[in-house]
């Protein structure tokens, strides 16, 4: 949803104001036009057949991440039986919930540190009419409270490296909550621990789906052959960068 031309942002909020011209719309034209994110302004976007709810302003769901999840959903909606699923760094709950949304076999628990966002959650499960039965919601850092063991680990942990933080677009570094974004000098802080503990979580033939920067791909294939796992598959996303793996 990043939408560059004005007539189709002002398309969008007169849909949000119900075609009228309202002070408030005056004011999201003012904030857009210091750059805050359009997506902020709208206050919601689409994921995978679910809305998503900004209004809290987690990080902002981006079309790679949807990518990659559209992917997993096909695989875990494959799996002939209840599939247990733990959404880490859940944000928005954006993951999880298209994965509710979509594969219908799922149970998922949700991970999340900063207590706002759990409030973001439980919003967004409402707005898509979740059933309370599915899902699980549990507040904390996802590398110390992940204790049972899932068929899959989603997650799109902080990531960029603080040493390339010039590369990083000014709205994002302004707007979007920046414990969502970096992870150390290298950005892999969170990603070691994830990979530290990802195989003890495992249910037989589980699997991590885990998104990084492209730059990190030969960093993330060292630390998996050091925390020697078996088997992973690096992917590009619809960009050709490399996004995502496949563990």
């Amino acid at each position: 949803m990043r939408l560059k031309q004005e007539a189709d942002i002002r398309r969008l909020l007169q849909e949000k104001y119900n075609g009228r011209r309202t002070p408030e719309f005056n004011k999201d034209i003012i904030r857009l036009k210091k750059g805050e994110p359009l997506d902020y302004v709208i206050g919601w976007l689409p994921f995978l057949n679910c809305k998503i709810d900004l209004s809290l302003q987690p990080l902002i769901p981006r079309p790679e991440t949807e990518y990659w999840t559209e992917k997993a959903i096909a695989v875990i909606s494959a799996v002939g039986r209840r599939v247990k699923i733990a959404d880490i760094f859940s944000g928005s709950g954006c993951i999880g919930i298209a994965v509710l949304k979509n594969a219908k076999n799922s149970q998922v628990d949700f991970f999340e540190l900063d207590k706002k966002l759990i409030k973001q959650i439980k919003l967004n499960l409402q707005l898509n009419k979740i059933p309370v039965s599915r899902y699980r919601i549990i507040r904390g850092d996802a590398t110390k409270k992940l204790k049972n063991q899932y068929d899959f680990i989603l997650a799109n942990p902080p990531y960029l490296a603080t040493n390339r933080k010039a590369k990083v677009q000014a709205s994002v570094l302004k707007y979007e909550p920046r414990q969502a974004l970096f992870s150390g000098p290298d950005g892999l802080f969170y990603i070691k621990k994830i990979l530290q503990l990802a195989q003890s979580r495992f249910r037989p033939k589980g699997q991590l789906w885990l998104e990084f920067d492209s730059f990190q791909r030969k960093s993330i294939e060292d630390l998996l052959k050091k925390f020697k796992y078996q088997k992973w598959n690096f992917y590009q996303d619809q960009y050709r960068r490399w996004r995502y793996v496949q563990i």
